[in-house]
């Protein structure tokens, strides 16, 4: 039986961090009064993390148990810290209290909860196993981190279908995700060729996967720089435009050695992105008030 310490481990609470962020990023821009619903807003950043997202974790670990005992055999189940089936086990266990706690936060919830399960072990297991490509795998993930945590806590503190401006910065956010998933494969670039997994930087190299990677993150961007603009927040555009300037800085000293550099541009790169996604809630949630 796994310790206590080990489950956590399969869990990673180190990648909560980006769906809570985003479930936070779409109660602000529903403009929706949290007032005494503090425990919904729990419920859906519990969700959002330790429960769909710690899902996704302990299945893609199960799944790659193999890859992993090439590119990190210290992790807990190539290294027998998870013996047996247990890393499956607790996938499972996951997901149904997922669905529990889901089904309790109400009905736009439940079905967004449904379709990111779905996608979690579609991205992992057999027969999908999106992750066997550098462009669906990374797309699926950047989706479920950013575009449906937003949209759900949207829709639920809404109670209807969020506004398009909501829908389609989300999805400019998820598409900019594509590209800091593609940085996370960079550490397993071996293990992804030894095992036919054709992540962009196994099939691209690292050097042009990375310059991509940039890309796919920084044009969205622009975009949502556009659209603050049309929509008339031009003091939000310009915080969004400054945080992607400073991204554009790391991304200089990522390219110079994107094995070495990555984990220092998710630290602060990655950390100017998600600033600009609530400057975005937050000009949207002003849209919002002028509306009402």
């Amino acid at each position: 039986m796994p310790t206590i310490g080990a489950t956590i481990e399969l869990l990673k609470p180190i990648t909560w961090f980006a769906p809570m962020w985003a479930f936070g990023c779409g109660i602000v821009s529903s403009g929706a009064a949290v007032g005494d619903r503090w425990a919904y807003v729990a419920g859906g950043i519990l969700l959002a993390g330790p429960l769909i997202c710690g899902t996704s974790q302990a299945v893609n670990d199960w799944y790659d148990r193999e890859v992993d005992a090439i590119n990190e055999p210290n992790r807990v189940i190539p290294s027998g810290r998870m013996p047996g089936t247990w890393g499956f086990s607790i996938a499972v266990a996951n997901t149904l209290l997922s669905l529990v706690v889901a089904y309790w936060l109400g009905p736009w919830v439940f079905g967004a909860a449904i379709v990111g399960l779905a996608i979690a072990w579609a991205y992992s297991a057999p027969p999908f196993r999106l992750k066997r490509s550098g462009w669906w795998g990374p797309g699926a993930v950047g989706l479920c981190y950013e575009g449906l945590p937003w949209f759900t806590a949207a829709a639920a503190a809404l109670g209807a279908f969020p506004g398009a401006e909501i829908v389609l910065i989300a999805l400019l956010y998820s598409v900019g995700a594509h590209g800091i998933m593609t940085l996370n494969d960079f550490k397993s670039v071996e293990g992804d060729r030894q095992t036919g997994l054709a992540s962009l930087p196994a099939t691209l190299g690292v050097d042009k996967a990375a310059r991509l990677a940039c890309l796919i993150m920084g044009v969205p961007q622009l975009f949502v720089i556009f659209f603050l603009l049309a929509w008339g927040h031009p003091i939000h555009a310009l915080i969004v435009l400054e945080l992607l300037i400073g991204q554009v800085f790391c991304m200089r000293r990522l390219l110079r050695d994107p094995l070495k550099f990555t984990a220092w541009y998710n630290a602060t790169g990655t950390t100017m992105f998600v600033l600009g996604m609530l400057a975005s809630a937050f000009a949207i949630r002003a849209m919002q008030g002028a509306a009402a």
